[in-house]
C-alpha cells in the first residue's frame, strides 16, 4: 500500500471467493449490494453483519448498481443487455433494453438522480463485441417517465459513472482512453461543457465516485484518490485490481471496494 504521510488508510477484507466482484452500491437504509458478475448473483450485506446473503439469482449478468431516493435498486444487466429496477418487494422491472430499435451493447454502470432519472454507460466488452447491434459505445440518459436519450457516443468504451453529491456534474471513466470526463448536468438531464478532468490514469479505470469536497475516487490498477484539481493524493495497492467502490453513506470516510474476488472496507482519513 502506498499513501502520503498526511493520509491514514486502513483496509480490511469483508468477504471473498467471488469469481469477479463489482457493482458495489450502498442503500441509505444501511445495507450493501454487490454483483458477482460471472456467477450471475447479486449479494446483500445486511446492516450490522458481515454475513452475505444472495439477493437475486440469476441476475442477468449484473454489473453496476445504484439506489434511488426511494430505495429502489437500479442494475446494469450486461448479459440481459438492459437496465432493470428492483423495488422493496423484490419485483424486477426492465427500464431500458433498446436504442432506436436495436439492443443495447451491455450496460455496465449506472448513476441515479433524486427524481428517478438516471444515466448509464453502454460499452461493448468481451462477448458483446460479437453480438452487438449498435455500432458505437454510449452514455444514455433516461427520464423518470422512461424517455431515453443518447448523451455521448464514441468508438472508445465508457465504463464507470457517477454524479456529484449535488447531481450537477456527471463523471464517466473511459477504459480505452484511461481518463475521466465530466459534464455539467442541467435540470432535464442535458449535458454541456465536456472536459477531461483526469488523464493518463495508472491502469484501466472502472468505478468512480466523488465526495462533497470534489475529490475523485477511482478504481483502476490501484485504488486512487485525486484532489479536485486533478492531482493524485492517494494510491492504495489492493490484493487485486479494484473494479467498483461506494461510500458507506453520504459524507462518509468509509468506502466499500470490490477487487478481484473480494469485498473490502477502506477507512480513510484525508487531510
Amino acid at each position: 500500500m502506498q499513501a502520503p504521510a498526511e493520509s491514514k488508510v486502513r483496509v480490511e477484507l469483508v468477504a471473498k471467493d467471488f469469481r469477479y466482484a463489482a457493482g458495489v452500491a450502498w442503500a441509505s437504509s444501511g445495507y450493501l449490494i454487490l454483483s458477482d458478475v460471472p456467477n450471475e448473483r447479486l449479494h446483500k450485506l445486511g446492516p450490522g453483519s458481515d454475513g452475505l446473503t444472495v439477493f437475486r439469482e440469476p441476475s442477468g449478468g449484473a454489473a453496476g448498481n445504484a439506489f434511488d431516493s426511494q430505495g429502489r435498486l437500479y442494475t446494469c444487466e450486461t448479459r440481459a443487455r438492459r437496465v432493470s429496477r428492483t423495488d422493496a418487494r423484490g419485483r424486477v422491472e426492465s427500464l431500458v433494453e433498446r436504442w432506436e430499435g436495436k439492443r443495447l451493447n451491455g450496460p455496465r454502470d449506472v448513476a441515479v438522480r433524486r427524481d428517478g432519472s438516471f444515466f448509464f454507460t453502454d460499452p461493448a466488452f468481451g462477448s458483446a463485441l460479437d453480438r452487438r447491434e449498435l455500432d458505437f459505445n454510449g452514455v444514455f440518459h433516461v427520464t423518470s417517465r422512461g424517455a431515453v436519450s443518447l448523451v455521448w457516443k464514441g468508438a472508445t468504451r465508457p465504463s464507470g459513472i457517477a454524479l456529484s453529491p449535488d447531481a450537477k456534474t456527471l463523471f464517466v471513466s473511459n477504459a480505452d482512453e484511461r481518463n475521466v470526463r465530466a459534464w455539467a448536468v442541467d435540470k432535464d438531464g442535458g449535458l454541456s461543457g465536456e472536459r477531461v478532468v483526469l488523464a493518463k490514469i495508472d491502469g484501466v479505470p472502472d468505478g468512480v465516485r466523488v465526495d462533497a469536497e470534489g475529490r475523485l475516487f477511482v478504481a483502476a490498477r490501484k485504488f486512487l484518490v485525486y484532489a479536485p484539481e486533478g492531482k493524485e493524493i492517494l494510491s492504495v495497492e489492493m490484493a487485486a485490481k479494484p473494479s467498483s467502490l461506494a461510500f458507506a453513506h453520504a459524507g462518509s470516510s468509509l468506502l466499500y471496494v470490490a477487487a478481484g474476488g473480494g469485498l473490502y472496507r477502506v477507512h480513510l482519513e484525508l487531510e
